[in-house]
């Protein structure tokens, strides 16, 4: 067997750098190393050993490699480079080298045992040494010519025991404490966790930009702002809602209502609009049943009570939005995820505009993004306005949810890890998913960074959280950073995580399989591990999908 390389396959400047390096390689045995292109830096100088070879029961020699023909004269070793001849010192760079090495490993605190043996050597590649070569600075032992290499790893294993008689040959131990000692010590890691910080203001600065949009349809109040998920829709809502509030958009403050579906939703906008101070901020940041209550509607079924909440609800707000006082209307209000919203939602909205015709009225959609059946639009013509980047996620993962989305998008976003696929029937995949949530925590991942998002049967921390804290308390541990949160793909629409666990726990055959799907793909931000039966990822995604999940 060969010996080790690193790295395993070098970089080299000229050929019979790489010819000594494969010779040495081949010749020794496994219990060898050859460390290729060292620089070590210390008070006085740069040094470049050309390959350093580690040998158990022999030594540590640095090796300087002279690939052209050389010769010496007067005294001087020279070489020839184009007409010229230059002088070059071939033994002081390779005992320079020497003496540099050993004592940064020797002043490493783990180096904590007596010396090894410590030798150079100067290969001629391209030169024929004599056999009784002998100069006083290079015995014939510490020098190979041409004629020399096809034992060049004898020679080198050979030559440490006559250049330090008193020092101890290395064993296996030390040549491995002296590769780790090589490899530094407190040296920067990949850190997972910024690097996604990175990307995370990379998607700030896009934001932003984009954020410029509220400027040029600052006149136009009647607007439906359409992207696909990751695109900043709910960013650009948010800052819409600050500058009407605060009067930055328009010149003169606006009583603003920020409305939505989604409990989590909710909680997130009002922790980031609810902050500073009172004059600026909106007016109501909530769900549609949060305006409900505020107008003094008492009794709210369940959600499954469909009757209640498309019809029944509706007409009450609509009846209670007409008798508002002005000091109660709103000079506009913004709707995210307004896909979520049944036809008759948008009436009690209309009539709680001060002004009915010109108040304004925004809703930020993605129609693929619909997962419940209804069907809802606003019975005013609104201006559309095509939001066509992905910001928000890694091209990774945007690259497996595009075939979904409602339109093409250009993915802004930056690298990230490549997106996992763990097979597993639905049966089982719950318990996959969590064995995935510890190979995240592996990869450096904190709690606070992960969710873990089901499609199909609730995670059962999810239901005893939800049945313990009611949906209040338990989307407040969202943003707990000591634990991972368990999520259903209906109620994380709008949230997003830097690393989630999918898990595809159903046979993609219901109602809105594709929609559930393109939901769950998009909510991890740089992280993305899909844990599910193949065949139902093949129902619910088709082929484009697949491919890009590497089924």
């Amino acid at each position: 067997m060969a010996a080790r390389s690193f790295p395993e396959q070098p970089t080299f400047t000229t050929v019979s750098e790489r010819e000594v390096w494969q010779r040495l390689v081949r010749q020794l045995g496994p219990e060898c190393v050859v460390v290729a292109n060292l620089r070590v830096t210390d008070r006085h100088k740069d040094h470049e050993a050309d390959l350093v070879v580690l040998m158990p029961d022999s030594g540590v020699v640095v090796v300087e490699v002279k690939g052209s023909h050389v010769w010496v004269e007067d005294g001087g070793w020279f070489i020839q480079r184009g007409e010229s001849a230059v002088p070059i010192q071939p033994v002081d760079q390779a005992r320079d080298a020497q003496y540099a090495l050993r004592h940064y490993v020797e002043s490493d605190p783990r180096w904590n045992r007596p010396r090894v043996r410590w030798s150079h050597h100067v290969v001629l590649a391209r030169t024929s040494v004599a056999a009784d070569f002998a100069l006083p600075d290079l015995p014939r032992w510490q020098v190979s010519g041409k004629t020399d290499l096809p034992e060049l790893g004898t020679r080198l294993f050979d030559s440490t025991s006559l250049w330090q008689k008193d020092a101890r040959p290395p064993t296996a131990d030390d040549v491995e404490l002296i590769l780790q000692i090589l490899a530094g010590r407190f040296a920067p890691t990949r850190d997972v966790v910024q690097l996604a910080a990175d990307r995370d203001e990379h998607a700030q600065r896009l934001t932003a930009e984009q954020a410029q949009l509220l400027k040029v349809t600052r006149l136009l109040n009647r607007l439906e702002i359409r992207g696909g998920a990751g695109s900043g829709k709910t960013v650009l809502a948010m800052q819409q809602a600050r500058e009407l509030a605060s009067g930055q958009l328009l010149g003169q403050k606006k009583r603003v209502a920020v409305v939505c579906y989604s409990y989590g939703l909710a909680t997130y906008l009002r922790r980031s609009l609810l902050v500073g101070s009172a004059s600026k901020r909106p007016a109501f940041v909530g769900t549609f049943e949060d305006l409900g209550r505020r107008w003094g509607i008492p009794e709210f079924g369940t959600r499954d009570d469909s009757a209640f909440w498309e019809v029944e609800l509706p007409r009450l707000m609509a009846e209670r939005a007409a008798g508002l006082p002005q000091g109660e209307r709103f000079d506009a209000i913004i709707v995210d995820e307004a896909q979520d919203f049944a036809d008759d939602w948008w009436l009690p909205l209309l009539g709680a505009l001060r002004d009915e015709e010109t108040g304004g009225l925004f809703a930020y959609s993605d129609e693929r993004q619909r997962v419940f059946a209804r069907f809802g639009r606003p019975p005013v013509q609104l201006v559309p306005l095509v939001l066509d980047h992905n910001l928000r996620n890694t091209r990774q993962i945007a690259a497996t949810f595009v075939p979904l989305a409602p339109t093409g998008m250009e993915l802004r976003g930056g690298d990230g890890p490549q997106v996992s696929f763990v097979a597993a029937d639905a049966a089982s995949a719950l318990e996959v998913a969590d064995e995935q949530v510890e190979v995240l925590f592996e990869e450096g991942w904190s709690a606070g960074d992960i969710a873990l998002i089901t499609l199909g049967q609730r995670h059962p921390v999810q239901t005893e959280r939800q049945a313990e804290l009611g949906q209040q308390g338990y989307w407040d541990l969202f943003w707990d950073t000591e634990d991972i949160f368990y999520g259903h793909v209906l109620g994380f629409k709008g949230m997003e995580r830097r690393a989630v666990v999918l898990c595809v726990n159903e046979d993609g055959s219901r109602d809105r399989a594709s929609e559930r799907l393109y939901v769950g793909l998009s909510r991890a931000t740089d992280r993305l591990i899909v844990v599910g039966d193949p065949d139902a990822l093949r129902r619910m995604g088709g082929p484009d999908v697949c491919r890009r999940l590497g089924l």
